[in-house]
């Protein structure tokens, strides 16, 4: 068969054109930019907050959701259970006190002790004396109020060796911190450490408990001379090596510190009160009055037997019921009849 005999086929289809599937990738697609955005611009708050801004941040998440939307105090603060059983809801987990409840439940003690932190941490890190003393200078908040420890080194010590003499950069440690701290309202209690290296003759004489009273006591004096007032300080206190900073190591330097502590309200209040004592005066025993003699048994009256009394050497006798107690009265110019008379000794006429 030739080529031009060869018919040509032609499949001609109808094309029928998609159905509508509606616009829901684009919504899709839209939730996701949306929460890309949300994301990094959270991550660019996060960035340039200061840490006690994040600090507050944390506090919202540990924060129960039920108080977060209906607003008042933690949950965990109530003394009410829910009916149903389930957890205790006055035990405290998964929250955490703040520094001020640390600092004598006073919200602005407690914030004045955090900007005294913050100012004595931006001190240290403008200051060209304090910079590099940066590793021995720990700053915390306690319980009691502020803590400032300056904690020794093997390369930089603060004082001589086993002695209470202060060293020069010690000393201008001090004085540097004592303006800022004679500044604040409470008063402060100085505490010196060492380590548990022991003198040779133990705790018979001079001890550790004489050098670290000794150098806390030196380091009050360097606040003195740093124009803070002697009447700023409540109490100076040595307590040898019983309280280590590092416990695994009671020889390390670090053990040996100086602790200042700026004390809040409270912990004042506590040593102010615990210094005073309160004196019961316990009332006396009255005393009862002896009964005088009467006169008229001075005058020769006839006695009880009937027969006179002899004023000029007998002694009239009274005798008080209430007391139980015989009184003698003796005539003026008359010598005391004795008590036994058989007993009595005849004078000597020699």
């Amino acid at each position: 068969m030739s080529e031009a005999a060869r018919k040509i086929i032609v499949i001609k289809r109808p094309v029928q054109a998609a159905a509508h599937h509606g616009g829901a990738w684009k919504i899709a697609f839209a939730d996701f930019m949306t929460a890309m955005f949300a994301f990094f611009l959270v991550m660019w708050i996060l960035s340039i907050s200061t840490p006690k801004q994040l600090e507050g941040i944390a506090d919202q998440f540990k924060m129960p959701l039920k108080v977060a939307l209906a607003g008042g105090s933690k949950s965990s603060m109530t003394a009410h259970v829910i009916p149903g059983g389930g957890v205790d809801r006055v035990h405290m987990d998964g929250e955490t006190r703040n520094s001020q409840a640390e600092s004598g439940n006073d919200p602005d003690d407690g914030k004045r002790l955090e900007a005294l932190k913050e100012r004595l941490d931006n001190m240290i890190e403008t200051s060209p004396v304090l910079r590099q003393f940066r590793p021995q200078l720990l700053i915390d908040i306690t319980p009691e109020g502020l803590r400032i420890q300056i904690v020794d080194s093997n390369n930089r010590p603060m004082f001589d060796r086993s002695s209470a003499v202060v060293v020069a950069y010690m000393r201008s440690i001090l004085r540097e911190l004592a303006p800022v701290l004679n500044e604040q309202p409470s008063k402060l209690t100085l505490t010196g450490h060492t380590d548990a290296t022991v003198y040779s003759q133990g705790d018979k004489s001079y001890s550790n408990w004489e050098l670290s009273a000794d150098r806390a006591n030196a380091s009050r004096r360097e606040l003195v001379a740093g124009s803070m007032q002697d009447g700023k300080i409540l109490r100076v206190m040595g307590v040898a090596s019983s309280v280590n900073l590092n416990q695994e190591d009671p020889f390390a330097a670090v053990n040996r510190r100086i602790s200042i502590v700026v004390l809040n309200k409270r912990a004042q209040a506590d040593i102010e009160s615990g210094n005073t004592t309160t004196v019961t005066a316990t009332p006396a025993a009255p005393i009862t009055p002896v009964t005088p003699a009467s006169p008229a048994a001075n005058t020769g009256n006839t006695a009880n037997t009937g027969k006179p009394a002899n004023p000029g050497n007998a002694a009239n006798d009274s005798y008080n019921s209430s007391s139980g107690i015989k009184s003698v009265n003796t005539p003026r110019g008359a010598r005391p009849a004795p008590l036994n008379p058989s007993a009595a000794k005849p004078e000597s006429t020699t």
